[in-house]
């Protein structure tokens, strides 16, 4: 073993470092935003003083780590990943590429709903104490529609996510077939 990184079996191939770099950094940030969003009326009940901050800071991460997905999109879209271990049927090759596909969608619709929804509201977002003005009109009824499918996509995520941990789990602890450690940094 070597610099404590997780052997691989023969033949399989690793991510490289900028994706699993990217993978962890984000995956870590997500998970820690969408705890936050989860929890926003348990830290600033709504009518309270400290609502309108909250909500700016958890907008203000959202815009942070949507410029982050879209970067990490964009190095996926230019960097093929390794192949699958020859030990994963094509039906499990399908089923990781199709929820891989799903994750990377949940996480582009979460930040650019929130981003739009957040425009056809009067207050728009405070980045990190600097104001930006709505380029929408204050339309609640579109406002609620994209709020909607930021709330849903965040339960979505969730689901996935779980679903992701899950067979990395089962392919690190019980397959021990490589596949997890190919992302390791």
């Amino acid at each position: 073993m070597t610099s404590g990184a997780p052997l691989l079996p023969a033949g399989i191939a690793r991510y490289d470092r900028v994706t699993a770099r990217l993978h962890w950094g984000i995956g870590i940030a997500l998970l820690g935003q969408l705890a936050f969003g989860f929890l926003l009326d348990e830290i600033a009940p709504r009518g309270t003083p400290a609502r309108a901050s909250v909500i700016n800071l958890h907008k203000a991460i959202g815009l942070v780590l949507g410029a982050l997905i879209a970067v990490r999109i964009g190095w996926r879209l230019a960097h093929r990943p390794p192949p699958w271990p020859g030990s994963m049927t094509a039906r499990q090759q399908g089923a990781a590429r199709w929820g891989h596909v799903a994750l990377y969608i949940a996480m582009a619709v979460l930040p650019i709903a929130g981003y739009l929804g957040s425009n056809f509201s009067r207050h728009g977002i405070c980045f990190f104490g600097v104001p930006l003005a709505p380029w929408g009109p204050d339309w609640p009824a579109v406002y609620a529609l994209l709020v909607g499918i930021h709330v849903t996509a965040a339960f979505v995520f969730t689901a996935l996510i779980a679903g992701h941990v899950a067979m990395a789990f089962k392919h690190a602890a019980l397959d021990r077939d490589g596949s997890f450690a190919r992302i390791v940094p």
